[in-house]
């Protein structure tokens, strides 16, 4: 890798779209129609000259290179949110959250939020900025989970430990709590799988349900075969082999891809799961997941609004210093949580501060 290379990248990433547009004249990748947005095109750029033509996969490294990309490429939250650290069950003893609350005011409406990152990486920090602006734009609660990541802790131990809080939070038990008619559950890529993945083991244990789901590109088919699973496999923010690798420390050897509490897609519970909304992005190679879970899901008879970005990479969400449709994207997913407390039914009088 060339310190040289990584400077000329930065500076093309923050130069604006037109600009960009320009200096890859007639080389914007296309797939099925869909044309990458110029940033997006630059930011993929910048991504293989970091990771090089041979990524090294580490735990440690990975961890450090998605929190930094973070650091460096998203907007902080904005002021304003307040921020309180509590505790919530895991299936193995408490795990930390962080509680994001409006300015002025104790929101009943509430999402509980899965961060993304494989299953072995990303954390509350990580995905600090972007909880902060659902919680202003919506103007509700966030409450963001640290649930336990492999290799140390493989699968099962992310699915059960998304349950036990869940479980907890709606058990009007502990001193943060939540009415599941005033709750959204939702995450982005791992975390959409997560949140996918309680919704199965809720109709499967005959739990309450929240009232909407929030999936944000997430990975749902552990089958990994789909069209945009092949024709992006070589995506530098997000490869298959890179996928594959996350797999070998997230899923315990020899264990079945097509359990429905990895893979939600298969899952035989889909009927009467709460509304959804789904957020796909064109040039991530699981365009597909997200496609095919919005189509198993009305099929199921569940209300499901599919968001699409065509020219957008994975991650761009948190990456909205310079992927600016990554703020539209928080805009927009803002308006829908507001739509869906809506129509919730008021069950608990809001507090002022």
């Amino acid at each position: 890798m060339s310190r040289l290379n990584v400077l000329g990248g930065l500076v093309r990433l923050m130069m604006p779209a037109g600009v960009i547009s320009a200096l890859y004249a007639g080389r914007l990748a296309e797939v099925e129609g869909r044309r990458i947005d110029p940033k997006a095109q630059a930011l993929l750029d910048l991504v293989a000259t970091v990771r090089g033509p041979e990524p090294v996969y580490d735990v440690a490294t990975s961890r450090e290179q998605l929190a930094g990309f973070v650091k460096r490429f998203d907007q902080p939250g904005p002021e304003g949110v307040r921020r309180t650290e509590e505790d919530l069950p895991g299936a193995e003893g408490v795990r930390a959250a962080r509680v994001y609350n409006p300015e002025g005011a104790k929101p009943a409406r509430t999402l509980l939020y899965f961060h993304g990152g494989g299953w072995i990486q990303g954390s509350i920090d990580t995905h600090d900025a972007l909880c902060a602006k659902l919680c202003a734009g919506a103007g509700i609660r966030v409450i963001s989970y640290d649930y336990r990541l492999a290799p140390e802790a493989p699968f099962p131990a992310a699915p059960d430990d998304v349950l036990a809080a869940y479980l907890g939070l709606v058990s009007g038990g502990l001193d943060l709590s939540a009415d599941p008619a005033q709750l959204v559950v939702g995450g982005d890529s791992a975390g959409g799988n997560l949140a996918a993945g309680l919704m199965h083991d809720l109709r499967a244990g005959g739990h309450p349900l929240p009232t909407g789901q929030l999936l944000i590109y997430p990975a749902v088919d552990g089958r990994m075969s789909s069209g945009s699973m092949q024709a992006l496999a070589e995506s530098p923010m997000l490869s298959r082999p890179r996928m594959e690798w996350y797999l070998e420390q997230y899923l315990p050897e020899g264990h079945d891809r097509e359990d429905p509490r990895f893979s939600p897609l298969l899952s035989e519970r889909l009927e009467g799961q709460p509304r959804a909304l789904i957020l796909v992005a064109g040039h991530d190679p699981l365009w597909d997941d997200g496609q095919s879970h919005a189509r198993a899901l009305r099929a199921a008879g569940v209300e499901v609004e599919l968001r699409e970005y065509p020219g957008q990479v994975h991650g761009f969400l948190n990456l909205t210093k310079v992927q600016p449709e990554g703020r539209t994207a928080i805009a927009d997913v803002a308006g829908w949580l507001r739509a869906v407390f809506a129509d919730a039914p008021a069950t608990r009088v809001e507090e002022s501060a």
